[in-house]
């Protein structure tokens, strides 16, 4: 025989889901609440009943004490059956639903009495301090059972205290108030407590949709893997809520925007200043892999919006994959230059054979000290103007580059740079830029120039690239330095629009402008203006490598 499975034991506790759990607890909490406000008032609703008992039984004694009549009576008449004084207190009796009347003497002999056969007797309870003059309330016990009482004075026309008067209220009849208001109250608490209930119900229901019926267990999971992926991943994540506020940076994100935790609860243009990464995280520019330039960053910026009306916008840096594309294509000319160079190179070794073989030497002569003077001269030219090697060293490679475009790189007559630059790798950033833009608009042009001038006043650099392209219309010259600007194709690696953009931004962190103006006899005319670019006193910064982006892309 197969052995018996195990009986499955019932396991119980609360629900997973979030909505169960809520929705017990809130129905809890209302049943509770109706409980608790039910007790606090049945407890006093006793004590205030016997309290209105004892004071109308009171406040019937003080009316009958009151009535002239029953104190001559009292002092003419004897205590009979039929008596004026039993008369009196019948009357009031009926009248105002008391259980006896009772009206005695000094003595504590009663003169009236619901039971004619208790008159003449002694009450059976102490009237001292009615008969002292105290007017008293009290629930007791007497002949007829237990009451709510009320005893004072009976007073004659001078004041003076002849006995006493003693009314009591059936206190079965307090109780039968107090058990009639209970069900009333349970009523009222059973209909609180079903609004409360369905108060409940909608509130859980709204959780359920807004958790997707999630049990709390996931969402603490699903709250600490967010954390963990937000953090580690090398993206930068920025969520924006409903108000086009910031809600959540992760780690990325503020090393790439250069910002904190402080910048939570501002908006974009608070936190970033007006710029096109503050308008792309803002949702103003709209579509996919958005170029946005942040300090010396090259960002891609994606945005989504969310259900709630927020968005979420990622970061990612693409300064390194710029900088390789840029060295890609610098590769490439300088692959097609050395091809140039190549055949160059040929042609004029098979002129020097054939002049060798003509026996022409002093021809020969003068056609190799005239190639290998051009380019003496031209290196010469711009070691003499400009001070600074990595700059000059910049220039000499660009003069080949161009010269094997067809387009006569030259640096102006009036450049004069020392070698003592604050930051020369700004600098070199900015003129690669600008001559590769330059180059791209003059080539295959003809009479295709390059003019580059260089110069410092005081500590202020002013730099000024000319070409003989197209120019600049008037209405895209501001245009032109935003991020993602550009009439050229994209190249494969990545994106245009960035080589302005760059340049404008690295000016203005110093201080400076970056404009650009139609150029004399055509063409466009870029100046840069750098305030502080050289130091007071003190040795020329050391030489380093050129940082991300020191070559542009031709951006009109």
């Amino acid at each position: 025989m197969s052995p018996t499975p195990p009986a499955r034991r019932l396991r119980l506790g609360l629900p997973r889901r979030a909505f169960s759990q809520i929705l017990l607890m809130q129905l809890a909490i209302t049943a509770g609440v109706v409980v608790l406000a039910t007790g606090l008032f049945l407890a006093p609703l006793s004590d205030q009943l016997d309290d209105q008992a004892m004071r109308r039984a009171l406040a019937i004694a003080q009316t009958t004490a009151a009535v002239p009549q029953i104190a001559d009576d009292l002092r003419s008449t004897a205590p009979t059956v039929d008596g004026p004084v039993q008369r009196e207190a019948e009357r009031i009796r009926a009248a105002s639903g008391a259980e006896y009347v009772v009206v005695m003497d000094l003595r504590g002999v009663r003169w009236s009495h619901t039971d004619p056969g208790s008159i003449g007797r002694h009450v059976s309870t102490d009237p001292s301090r009615a008969l002292a003059g105290r007017e008293v309330m009290e629930i007791d016990d007497g002949t007829l059972g237990r009451s709510a009482r009320g005893k004072v004075p009976l007073r004659d026309n001078d004041g003076t205290i002849i006995g006493a008067v003693s009314v009591g209220i059936e206190y079965d009849s307090v109780r039968a108030r107090l058990i009639h208001a209970i069900p009333g109250l349970f009523a009222y608490a059973g209909g609180a407590l079903a609004v409360g209930a369905l108060a409940a119900w909608l509130i859980s229901r709204r959780v359920q949709r807004q958790t997707r019926d999630l049990a709390f267990s996931d969402i603490s999971g699903l709250l600490a893997e967010r954390e963990a992926m937000l953090h580690g991943i090398r993206e930068g994540v920025v969520a924006l809520d409903r108000r086009g506020r910031v809600r959540l940076l992760n780690d990325e994100a503020q090393r790439l925007l250069g910002l904190g935790e402080e910048t939570v609860g501002r908006t974009p243009d608070e936190a970033l200043g007006e710029g096109r990464t503050a308008d792309v995280l803002a949702g103003r520019v709209a579509g996919t892999d958005l170029i946005a330039v942040r300090g010396r960053r090259v960002l891609v910026v994606n945005r989504m919006p969310t259900d709630d009306g927020g968005a979420v916008a990622t970061l990612r840096d693409r300064t390194e994959l710029e900088q390789l594309g840029r060295e890609l294509d610098s590769t490439r000319g300088l692959i097609d230059a050395l091809r140039a160079q190549d055949h160059e190179h040929a042609n004029r070794m098979h002129t020097v054979l054939g002049l060798l073989e003509l026996e022409m030497y002093e021809d020969a002569v003068e056609f190799v000290g005239e190639v290998v003077g051009d380019h003496r001269a031209t290196s010469e030219q711009v070691a003499e103007k400009i001070g600074d090697p990595l700059l000059a060293a910049l220039l000499v490679g660009k003069a080949t580059v161009a010269a094997e475009r067809g387009v006569a790189l030259g640096v102006s007559d009036r450049s004069r740079l020392p070698d003592r630059l604050v930051d020369p790798r700004g600098l070199v950033t900015v003129v690669g830029n600008l001559v590769d833009n330059a180059l791209d608009a003059s080539a295959g042009r003809p009479h295709a120039r390059v003019e580059v001038e260089i110069r410092a006043e005081g500590r202020t650099v002013v730099l000024r690239v000319r070409d003989t392209g197209p120019g600049v219309p008037a209405a895209q010259r501001e245009t032109i330095f935003t991020e993602g600007w550009s009439t050229k194709t994209p190249p494969a690696h990545g994106k245009r629009g960035i080589g302005l953009s760059l340049v404008r931004r690295l000016a203005e962190r110093q201080g400076g402008s970056a404009t650009v103006a139609e150029a004399r006899g055509g063409g466009a005319e870029f100046t840069v203006v750098l305030p502080e670019a050289l130091p007071e006193t003190g040795p020329r910064p050391a030489l380093t490598a050129p940082t991300p982006g020191t070559t542009g892309e031709e951006q009109r």
